[in-house]
């Protein structure tokens, strides 16, 4: 694994990043020519310092997966995962404390990979307050001895609001912040640590975002992490004073996807990763 070095380090808790490793277009642009399948999440973890997995949003994976994922990564990577939809789905939301067990001490195969857990709940019948309160109490603070951090992604515009927010602080959890105009997007820190979903690159632009675009995203991030609250953004809710340093972690999702790690690796190179 030494053939593509170690990885770029978490710079001031730091990460940059993107969703999944497999997809076809990144062999043309991203993965070395010839490179094979089996071999692209080594490459991409040393090229990136960390990654969300979308694919166990549709389902878990067994433990040995996890294991071995973690197994091809470089020492401080993280994968943040999106936890199975049928969670979040469920009409009986405060019952799925077994199903919430069952995939966490899965995933806790990762080991000192495990980075947040993301918890995505799209747009369909009304969510009620006081279920997903009790929801965010099923949540545990740990697995195998192991701190979590939750993120909750809520899609429906009208539940994402102050009392939202206020909710999120209670229990210590992050939302998201998406940068996108068809989903929620609020830059409220809730957390001990920043999630932002960065979803507007642009295919005729090489690394995705313009050099003055990527600039600002790196000055917010470090904002972030020194504590502070970049004053451009979107708030839902007075502002607290910060606590300290934070992680962040910056994903570059959705859009032009094919650009998406040209558009992590310029931010890192920003960072000094």
């Amino acid at each position: 694994m030494d053939e593509f070095g170690s990885g770029p380090k978490a710079v001031d808790g730091i990460r940059a990043g993107v969703g999944g490793w497999t997809y076809a277009p990144w062999r043309d642009n991203f993965y070395p020519k010839g490179l094979v399948q089996r071999r692209e999440l080594e490459y991409a973890s040393r090229h990136l310092s960390a990654i969300e997995v979308n694919g166990t949003f549709y389902g878990s994976q067994k433990p040995a997966t996890y294991a071995k994922w973690a197994a091809e990564t470089p020492e401080g990577f993280l994968f943040s995962a999106k936890a199975p939809m049928r969670i979040m789905q469920s009409r009986t939301l405060v019952k799925t404390g077994p199903q919430i067990e069952d995939f966490l001490g899965g995933i806790a195969s990762l080991g000192d990979r495990l980075g947040p857990i993301v918890w995505q709940f799209d747009q369909g019948p009304p969510l009620q307050r006081d279920v997903f309160a009790e929801f965010l109490a099923l949540l545990p603070a740990e697995v195998g001895g192991r701190r979590l951090r939750h993120v909750l992604d809520v899609r429906d515009p009208a539940f994402v609001d102050q009392d939202y927010v206020t909710l999120l602080r209670k229990h210590g959890f992050a939302g998201v912040f998406t940068d996108s105009s068809e989903h929620p997007s609020f830059a409220d820190v809730t957390a001990d640590f920043v999630y932002a979903r960065l979803m507007q690159t642009r295919s005729d632009i090489p690394d995705g975002y313009p050099d003055a675009e990527l600039d600002r995203w790196t000055a917010r991030a470090r904002e972030w992490a020194q504590g502070g609250q970049p004053a451009d953004l979107p708030y839902l809710a007075a502002q607290q004073a910060g606590a300290g340093k934070r992680d962040v972690f910056v994903y570059f999702i959705s859009a032009a996807k094919e650009r998406n790690p040209a558009a992590a690796m310029a931010l890192l190179r920003r960072l000094g990763a």
